[in-house]
């Protein structure tokens, strides 16, 4: 199967997209720009989802669910924000068809024109400010913290399975405050529940940072975001958090009365992370073999092949396997016991390396007398035998192993793509020869960036946090700076 995956050195691109097709992740759809997430995606998408989700739980968010639709009205009211998505937007303007009178099929009843157009949601800020106005009134209401798992559609001219597609799954956080630093701590809050869900589960290294003005969330003041590096040293965006300030709730009248009962504007956040990190997941670990998962978002963790032959040798090793595959799920590992017939040994072997599962165990007759099973990593293809007695402590402690490994190896490529450069002939060189993230100095005007970005199709992609204060001068201007930015190409 590997002979089948394009080699990363030959064309990254064609290799993403062989991994994300031939690991039984994603499908291409029949509607343009839109994919079909198939079952071993989906399982992972769920993984992914359920830890963020117990997150968001555990800092006392609540999930709740809003319409699909938004007046169009709902989104001139912010004019930032309409600015920032008017070019991606669907719109909804018939609600019926009916049978073409001609013989054509069907076609839009040109009387059932709606009063008011209707947007698919590219967000719900909107939507969820205006049903705050009627959720919020006093002090005693705040903070409002809520959280919707949905679908979002953003138009798109250039799609890539996962990385960017004209529908998606997220999470959108949306949070209501009494004060500023109520506002800007969920806001950083939830920045550090992204950074740990990356580093701690995904096994990606991210750079936390600020947003520059021009690359913030349309709508709002400050946008922190955490940035993930790829094998073919582009930059990819892993999650942002938004402080709102007052914006939304001044453009939907969301007022509450404090202690002293004084009506004031309440104080906004939205946070949000999508199927794109499945994207991320991919290009970080995997290799020309196939997917490499990290086990504690792996769909599987283990994986046990049978080796045998005829029913009798059959009968004893599922007598076995039957008890390893309970111990292992009762140490809280999933594992998953391939004894189909249809597919040979070596067939599996390379369908399971394909899908990225963490760890295989093969077991045959011979290994069941000597009291032993083979164990193959999968980030590292290491092969041993391991003993049968205390198997599931043994396995445990490989899985975490194996995701420290990963993680250890794509901060040492991170860190290792993270160069220091003092002038625009160096940053074009870094860029083109290396790639990365490129620490330079910036004048902080959006002029100077947006020229930057038309000759090198590189972006600030974030101005770390902390960030260490220093006199310099602009790449490209020359003009004074007092701390260098992250400049990468990016997804």
């Amino acid at each position: 199967m590997s002979k089948e995956i394009t080699a990363r050195s030959e064309d990254y691109s064609k290799w993403y997209n062989d991994l994300v097709l031939k690991g039984g992740l994603a499908d291409y759809s029949a509607v343009k720009g839109c994919m079909v997430i198939k079952p071993y995606g989906f399982a992972l998408w769920e993984a992914m989802r359920d830890v963020l989700d117990r997150k968001f739980k555990e800092t006392g968010h609540q999930n709740a669910y809003f319409p699909l639709f938004i007046p169009k009205s709902f989104l001139s009211k912010e004019a930032a924000h309409v600015e920032g998505f008017a070019k991606e937007c669907a719109v909804v303007t018939h609600y019926r068809l009916k049978n073409d009178p001609n013989g054509g099929g069907v076609i839009v009843d040109p009387d059932a024109k709606l009063a008011e157009e209707l947007i698919v949601r590219p967000t719900s800020e909107t939507i969820i400010w205006n049903t705050y106005k009627d959720w919020i009134q006093s002090y005693r209401d705040l903070p409002l913290l809520i959280n919707q798992w949905a679908n979002v559609v953003r138009w798109e001219m250039r799609t890539r399975l996962f990385l960017r597609t004209t529908e998606f799954l997220w999470q959108e956080g949306h949070t209501a405050h009494a004060t500023a630093q109520e506002a800007i701590e969920e806001t950083e809050q939830m920045l550090n529940i992204y950074a740990d869900f990356a580093e701690n589960y995904m096994a990606v290294p991210v750079v936390r940072g600020l947003k520059s003005p021009s690359e913030r969330f349309a709508g709002a003041v400050e946008t922190y975001c955490v940035e993930a590096m790829m094998q073919d040293g582009k930059a990819l965006q892993a999650g942002t958090s938004h402080f709102l300030g007052q914006n939304f709730a001044k453009a939907f009248d969301v007022q509450f009365s404090n202690k002293e009962n004084k009506l004031e504007y309440v104080w906004a956040t939205s946070w949000g992370v999508s199927t794109r990190l499945i994207g991320a997941l991919i290009m970080v670990h995997s290799d020309d073999e196939g997917l490499v998962m990290p086990p504690k978002i792996a769909p599987i963790q283990v994986v046990i092949v049978p080796i045998y032959k005829g029913p009798d040798q059959k009968a004893g090793l599922d007598e076995k396997v039957n008890v390893i595959v309970k111990e292992l799920r009762s140490a809280g590992i999933s594992v998953k016991y391939d004894d189909s017939d249809n597919n040979r040994p070596g067939w599996k072997f390379a369908e399971y390396e394909m899908k990225g599962v963490p760890v295989r165990i093969a077991i045959g007759a011979r290994d069941l007398e000597n009291n032993v099973a083979e164990v193959t990593r999968r980030d590292t293809r290491e092969k041993m035998s391991l003993s049968l007695d205390g198997l599931p402590a043994r396995i445990a402690g490989l899985l975490d192993e194996i995701q420290l490994n990963l993680f250890n190896k794509a901060k040492a490529y991170r860190d290792s793509h993270i160069t220091s450069v003092d002038t625009f002939e160096e940053f074009e060189k870094v860029l083109d020869e290396k790639g990365g993230f490129v620490s330079a100095h910036w004048d902080g005007t959006a002029e100077t960036e947006e020229q930057i970005k038309e000759r090198t199709k590189a972006t600030i992609r974030c101005i770390p946090l902390n960030n260490p204060q220093e006199a310099g001068t602009c790449i490209l201007t020359g003009k004074p700076s007092k701390e260098r930015v992250l400049f990468a190409r990016a997804y």
